[in-house]
């Protein structure tokens, strides 16, 4: 059985509300969990006290039994003090040219800035 520390959404359309639970990995984000162990509330500030509310003792619990944290959720718990900061993901590659189209375009730019260095082209006044 692998738990999860991660967030059920709730509240009416456009007005976003989370409830943090400790559910099974298989269940469904909104399904069947456990305990719940704090919320989260992205309209209010981001300093207001209710914006993030945790049961620290619960949740230092959960993870001595195991469970494993969402990304977000990890980053609500790093914030607490209860867990490290984890490490920022890289960045996709995908949307760069690949390597052939790289290289064709540096060529171009070196043929361009070819005869610009030559000078031999350019009027003599």
């Amino acid at each position: 059985m692998s738990l999860k520390i991660r967030m059920s959404r709730g509240g009416a359309k456009k007005r976003p509300f989370y409830s943090i639970v400790i559910a099974e990995s298989r269940m469904a984000r909104d399904g069947r969990f456990l305990e719940k162990v704090g919320t989260y509330n992205p309209l209010l500030q981001r300093d207001d006290a209710n914006r993030i509310v945790l049961k620290k003792e619960r949740i230092e619990h959960w993870l001595k039994m195991g469970a494993t944290p969402s990304d977000r959720v990890a980053l609500f718990l790093a914030d607490a003090g209860l867990m490290a900061k984890p490490g920022r993901r890289e960045q996709s590659q995908q949307h760069l040219p690949k390597a052939k189209a790289q290289e064709r375009a540096k060529a171009v730019a070196e043929a361009a800035a070819m005869p610009a260095e030559a000078g031999g082209d350019a009027p003599q006044a």
